[in-house]
């Protein structure tokens, strides 16, 4: 027996149904509306482009993520997007080519060749907001703050953020003078917490002794505020740059506590997602019903070198299917109202009025049957005393 297959969708491909894609419309215009509230104006980057483009300053992290395919007009390498975050920073570079302070916003759908962090999804609709322009704490703050409000228009609640700090590792790995290998590996095993393995690592490195206890340590240097002031001593003789990024960070976390009361902040020096392109703080947030981040960002200064301009750059990213699924929001849907087929002057007046009042009203349509349980109708036009009124639809 031959089963026809072609209604099944791609593994880790979905389509949104009418209930589920309304609350996304929905949850969509409500975050573009709070973007443009804080000055972020929208971009639409394409759906394809050139790879060089697209992976731009993002190096192995996004190159497994993203479909290629050669195009026929110009037998270059295309790829489909897997983020959207370097083309919005071509934008800033090239395009808009602005001196002051750029805000930037989008929402789109994204393609991975393999499911990541954002669920089992490999078609998120990716939302995010990116600042250029302005090194310093408070557009990491202003990012930080954009996020979390983003969290609580779309109703998801039990925010806890992990937030941490590239600089340091990537100063402690250049003052061990690891091998490249050696120093992918030991990422790999400081994103596990994997105390044990790290240590064996290190010991198999010929690395300066105090370096090499230091890095062990921050695996280790999690948790509320007051890590950061046991991270200075444990640190303490890793020179100026690592307590300077200390500094930063305290500043950034404390602000950030300051203005969101309710979510749980955890600072962790471990916290290296985006190591290869990310050049200061980083973050990501988390639910207590997922074991991944719902949304991820930080800063990333040097993305935008490749066309012409590096300037200062921070921003965050997640997925509206998810938010959407997460959240806890009310959606209130028109009521829905039908109208009997034919020409008629004054039923159609009335149709007319009652769209622009915010009702859904369809027309019946020849031949149809009359199954309004089925479609979702709660009223009808009917002509009563020569006048069209509404009339309840008896179940």
């Amino acid at each position: 027996m031959t089963v026809n297959g072609h209604w099944i969708l791609p593994q880790g491909i979905e389509e949104a149904l009418p209930e589920q894609a309304a609350s996304l419309e929905c949850l969509r215009r409500d975050l573009l509306d709070l973007y443009a509230s804080w000055g972020y104006e929208m971009v639409m980057p394409p759906f394809i482009d050139h790879i060089e483009s697209l992976l731009t300053g993002t190096g192995r992290d996004l190159d497994l993520q993203t479909f290629k395919l050669v195009d026929q007009l110009s037998g270059r390498t295309l790829g489909i997007r897997a983020d959207m975050t370097p083309q919005a920073a071509r934008i800033d570079a090239h395009q808009l080519n602005r001196e002051v302070p750029t805000r930037l916003c989008y929402i789109g759908t994204v393609l991975h060749t393999r499911s990541d962090g954002f669920g089992s999804s490999r078609s998120p609709l990716q939302v995010g907001a990116e600042l250029y322009g302005h090194a310093g704490v408070e557009s990491d703050v202003e990012i930080l703050d954009l996020m979390l409000s983003t969290f609580e228009s779309a109703g998801v609640k039990d925010i806890y953020l992990d937030i941490g700090n590239v600089d340091i590792y990537k100063n402690l790995a250049k003052q061990a003078g690891l091998a490249e290998d050696d120093e992918i590996r030991l990422f790999e095993l400081l994103q596990q917490k994997a105390v044990t393995e790290i240590r064996q690592l290190v010991a198999s490195l010929s690395v300066d002794a105090n370096v090499a206890k230091m890095i062990m340590q921050l695996a280790e240097l999690n948790g509320d505020l007051s890590i950061i002031d046991r991270a200075r001593e444990q640190l303490k003789q890793a020179g100026s740059e690592v307590m300077s990024a200390l500094d930063y960070l305290e500043r950034v976390a404390q602000a950030v506590s300051r203005h969101n009361k309710d979510v749980k902040l955890n600072i962790d020096l471990a916290e290296l997602h985006g190591y290869h392109y990310h050049t200061g703080v980083v973050f990501g947030a988390f639910v207590p019903q997922l074991g991944q981040e719902i949304a991820r960002g930080g800063r990333y200064d040097d993305i935008g070198k490749i066309f012409g301009r590096a300037r200062p750059a921070t921003g965050f990213s997640t997925d509206l299917k998810l938010l959407s699924a997460l959240g806890s929001r009310d959606i209130t849907m028109p009521q829905k109202i039908l109208a009997p087929a034919g020409e008629n002057e004054e039923l159609q007046a009335k149709i007319d009025k009652l769209r622009v009042e915010g009702y859904c009203v369809s027309r019946m349509l020849p031949g149809q049957v009359d199954d309004v349980a089925a479609m979702g109708y709660g009223q009808k036009l009917e002509q009563i005393n020569g006048q069209w009124q509404l009339v309840p639809i008896e179940s």
